[in-house]
């Protein structure tokens, strides 16, 4: 019996010098399906899976062909996700990160180099995605023409304090696109304004429209260079009677009116002269 328990405890220390080395060694899993996830400059650095109490992520990054660096929250992290956003400042610059698998915090390896996995390229200028504009609409005293106001969506960077928007960031390579239509139509037109004021003239007088606004940069490389459709929004129609009925028809309505008009005092004139004939041969009867 007490050489079975000694085989026993044997394998058991066995098993544990044997899972201690892997530790040690950093035999630790790789970081798999590392993406970049990107809206508005928000840029975050994305993998799996997530990690086990025996190891951690570290994230380094850098422009193309320069050396590597690191961010502080993004060191020896149980995280699956890095915030880049701040970190990728040259915008037009080309960025590769990669995640390491090394051990948690307060524990050592004897390897050298640990198990990384590389990221895409990617370049916040040219790959961020560009969030919906939000936009009132101000329909013209002609009732013929609609001014779009749009908001330039913020991005996640900043100047000292103050939030940049995409336009502090595209500058005059920023454009909307506009579709509309009437509301009564599917068949959709479209229009591109280099400014966020967008007024569109020659409408059809008192209708409803409905728009979509979307940003777009044809500076961006195919499949980017627009951003994400608005919701859409219409325009209240206003029409007048004249909108509504053209002259030729008011004319007939009014000649129509004339007529009754006429026909009903013809009509009254006529009863009346009859009355008038009763009541006096009424009255001669009486005199015989």
């Amino acid at each position: 019996m007490w050489k079975i328990g000694a085989k026993e405890a044997l394998l058991a220390l066995s098993i544990d010098i044997l899972v201690f080395t892997c530790l040690v060694s950093g035999e630790f899993p790789r970081a798999q399906n590392v993406t970049w996830t990107s809206t508005n400059f928000k840029t975050l650095l994305t993998w799996g899976p997530k990690p086990s109490e025996n190891y951690s992520y570290t994230v380094e990054y850098s422009v193309v062909g320069q050396d590597r660096e690191q961010n502080p929250h993004c060191i020896q992290s149980r995280e699956t996700m890095c915030d880049l956003s701040a970190s990728l400042s040259r915008l037009r610059d080309s960025y590769i990160a990669e995640v390491l698998s090394e051990p948690p915090r307060g524990a050592a390896s004897d390897l050298v180099e640990f198990p990384h996995t590389p990221s895409p390229a990617f370049c916040p200028y040219q790959d961020t995605d560009i969030d919906r504009p939000d936009f009132t609409i101000v329909v013209g005293k002609d009732k013929r023409s609609v001014t779009l106001n749009v908001t330039d969506p913020p991005t996640a960077l900043f100047d000292g304090n103050r939030q940049l928007s995409i336009r502090d960031v595209f500058a005059d390579e920023l454009q909307y696109r506009v579709s509309y239509r009437r509301h009564s139509s599917t068949g959709k037109k479209e229009y591109t304004s280099a400014g966020s004021v967008i007024e569109l003239k020659k409408l059809d007088r008192g209708e409803s429209y409905c728009f979509e606004v979307q940003a777009y940069v044809p500076s961006r490389k195919p499949g980017k260079q627009l951003g994400a459709q608005s919701q859409t929004q219409c325009s209240t129609g206003e029409k007048s009677f004249t909108d509504v009925y053209s002259v030729p028809v008011i004319a007939g309505g009014v000649l129509l009116i004339l007529v009754i008009v006429s026909v009903g005092i013809v009509v009254a004139v006529v009863c009346l002269k009859r009355r008038r004939k009763a009541q006096e041969t009424a009255k001669e009867r009486d005199l015989l």
